[in-house]
């Protein structure tokens, strides 16, 4: 699938320089964009189903420019912006650089793209979640309806912002999903948000009952369920056991299936191959 409007951004963006612009294009056609003296750019890694490995989807990841396509993660940066708005404006740009980054692949259809929410930008932002985000992809005519917005583990007394911030999303056209720390917590916020995804760290797997019973219930409400950070053998093989014992299929995310590359893949799984 082509987007033909942001073809010809792109070939705007090609005419741009880094001095001139905060976005523009390098020699092999990768956006990249500046935040005071940094330099940074996309990277995206596959979220698999456990089942077949096939990809379901890949979260963008900001990354610093570098030689050897890996990078440094630059998400950190929002922790130490000297402002809010400072925050917003590398938040958005984020975005950005990862929906063009993502849609102007060939590999891009099909998959949906995840984007990261940090938490500073829950309370940053005095109204109106994703509407800004939402006017940048209408106008390169990208589809909303395959980003999901991920939004950051919440304690009890942010209940509320979590409440009004995904329900701006929803109302903008944007699917989100929740990271949680717990299926504890996963359920109290399945009764009161239906987010249509989880996601549950690979490494914290001791509640398995909580789990298989979560998995059963987010199943019948048709509430994707990612584990990230799969890192090991013994992760992969605990969530096996675990999908399989809740008869419910599941998704998966880390270094040990795959590295966040610049490029889309669609290789096969690394235990399927």
């Amino acid at each position: 699938m082509s987007f033909p409007i942001l073809q010809k951004y792109l070939a705007r963006l090609s005419d741009a320089t880094g001095a001139a612009s905060s976005i523009w294009l390098d020699h092999e056609g990768k956006a990249q964009g500046r935040f005071f003296n940094c330099t940074m750019s996309s990277a995206f890694q596959p979220i698999r189903q456990l089942d077949s490995g096939a990809v379901q989807a890949y979260e963008g990841l900001a990354r610093s420019v570098s030689a050897q396509d890996q990078g440094l993660s630059l998400w950190k940066l929002l922790d130490h912006a000297a402002s809010d708005d400072e925050s917003i404006e590398l938040d958005r740009l984020c975005r950005m650089l990862h929906a063009i980054n993502f849609f102007r692949q060939a590999s891009a259809p099909g998959a949906d793209l995840y984007l990261n929410v940090h938490d500073r930008l829950l309370s940053a932002v005095s109204s109106n979640h994703g509407h800004a985000f939402r006017r940048i992809l209408d106008a390169l005519e990208l589809p909303l309806e395959r980003v999901v917005l991920q939004l950051p583990a919440a304690t009890p007394q942010q209940g509320w912002l979590l409440n009004y911030v995904s329900d701006n999303y929803r109302r903008n056209g944007f699917r989100f999903a929740v990271n949680v720390n717990s299926p504890h917590a996963a359920s109290g916020v399945l009764d009161r948000l239906r987010p249509d995804a989880f996601k549950l760290d690979a490494r914290e797997l001791q509640d398995r009952a909580g789990l298989e019973q979560l998995l059963q219930r987010c199943a019948a409400a048709r509430v994707a369920v990612v584990f990230k950070r799969v890192e090991t053998p013994q992760h992969l093989a605990a969530l096996r056991e675990i999908s399989a014992a809740a008869g419910v299929s599941l998704l998966v995310q880390g270094y040990l299936l795959d590295e966040p590359r610049a490029a889309l893949i669609q290789e096969p799984a690394r235990w399927a191959a």
